[in-house]
């Protein structure tokens, strides 16, 4: 039978070459943070989720050789039969306490936490509404679920009113949106999501990932950023991005909802608990972000100066509210051999095409970091420029 198969993927993988859709893992041969290793060269990193500059920060890595010292490497367990200690249920408080929430629950990942959150809450009695541009994980967490699903244009008021009016005939009904969407970089409206969930009666999920961090005065997220705290009962997120980018998800909200989903969400039940080190390092976290909001306001005043700079040289780049700015190049093998130019020029970002994003909408997605100096991102300025102009990108 296998050699029936391996026709076939051969065929399917040859034909995803020829579409220039083949994604390459390239070896980072460092610690990843603003300037990594790659084929012995170095270069600018411009594509981590690394918002804050934490990634090889030295009190997170001291922290986590101290928690292991005293925790030990690994849970060997799941959390409700022998795999809970004191320190999951301290980083539980410390997301509560920075969302402003009730309870939190620990995953191993947010694919994790959105892939959990739908079917222990809602039956095909109830509906889920989500943007069209959600991340995956939520779009496989929907899946799971027996809900009536509907889907509205992206950050479109209008049509998310119309699904909601439809929606009326279930039993509940919840709005879903990623905070800040993470090819775009444009975020939602979270006022206007929640003015329109309190008049049609529904809750209201949002996914942090590349939200929780970058936008707010402090970076605290949409909430803090909309004024939304309190109205929206739902937030998932991730510990792989801004908060130190190692493993680790996470559910916050509702007290009820989540010691619910304690009892009954299928990832948190049958993972294996965050490790100890995991787990120090992130207290870590939470801890730096209480003392001073440095690392946020020079993320801020990075990407201005990336964003203006790129307009001002002439680059078609998507409107962004976030560390992530999206140059719009349209065209998939375009994409790829812009990025393989630019890692010629020691810059280190990603072409993104099709299935990842639309067909025809190709990209570089480029991620500023707190971890960034000026003269990085003039160096990665000086490089879109070069490039741009050797291939008609630019005149």
């Amino acid at each position: 039978m296998y050699g029936k198969m391996k026709d076939h993927l051969s065929k399917t993988l040859a034909e995803i070459k020829e579409a220039g859709l083949y994604k390459e893992e390239r070896l980072i041969e460092n610690a990843q943070q603003a300037a990594i290793t790659v084929k012995g060269k170095e270069v600018l990193n411009f594509c981590a989720n690394n918002y804050l500059g934490l990634s090889n920060h030295p009190r997170l890595i001291a922290a986590a050789q101290k928690i292991m010292e005293r925790r030990g490497y690994g849970m060997s367990s799941v959390r409700f039969i022998c795999g809970t200690q004191d320190i999951h249920k301290e980083l539980e408080a410390a997301i509560s306490d920075y969302f402003k929430t009730e309870d939190t629950i620990l995953y191993a990942a947010c694919f994790d936490a959105n892939g959990g959150v739908f079917e222990p809450l809602f039956t095909e009695e109830d509906a889920i509404i989500s943007d069209s541009l959600n991340h995956a994980s939520i779009i496989d967490g929907v899946r799971l679920c027996k809900a009536k699903r509907y889907r509205y244009a992206n950050a479109d008021m209008a049509d998310l009113e119309r699904c909601l009016q439809e929606a009326q005939a279930q039993r509940f009904r919840i709005v879903v949106t990623d905070g800040v969407f993470s090819m775009d970089g444009n975020v939602a409206p979270m006022d206007q999501i929640c003015d329109l969930a309190e008049k049609y009666d529904a809750l209201v999920m949002v996914d942090e990932s590349h939200s929780a961090g970058v936008v707010g005065p402090t970076g605290h997220g949409v909430s803090e950023q909309y004024g939304t705290y309190g109205r929206v009962d739902i937030y998932t997120g991730t510990l792989g991005k801004a908060f130190g980018g190692a493993l680790g998800g996470f559910t916050t909200g509702r007290k009820e909802i989540i010691d619910l989903l304690r009892q009954r969400s299928r990832p948190y039940l049958f993972s294996n608990s965050l490790a100890p080190g995991i787990i120090g390092a992130s207290l870590e976290v939470f801890k730096m972000l209480k003392e001073n909001n440095t690392l946020h306001n020079k993320l801020v005043e990075n990407v201005n100066y990336f964003r203006d700079k790129m307009t001002a040289a002439g680059f078609d780049i998507k409107p962004t509210q976030s560390a992530i700015c999206a140059v719009m190049l349209y065209d998939a093998k375009l994409s790829q051999i812009y990025a393989a130019r630019m890692q010629e020029e020691g810059i280190y970002v990603t072409g993104f095409y099709y299935p990842v994003v639309p067909k025809d909408q190709a990209r570089i997605r480029v991620q500023i970091s707190a971890g960034h100096e000026k003269e990085h991102l003039d160096k990665c300025i000086a490089a879109f420029i070069k490039v741009g102009k050797e291939l008609g990108i630019l005149k």
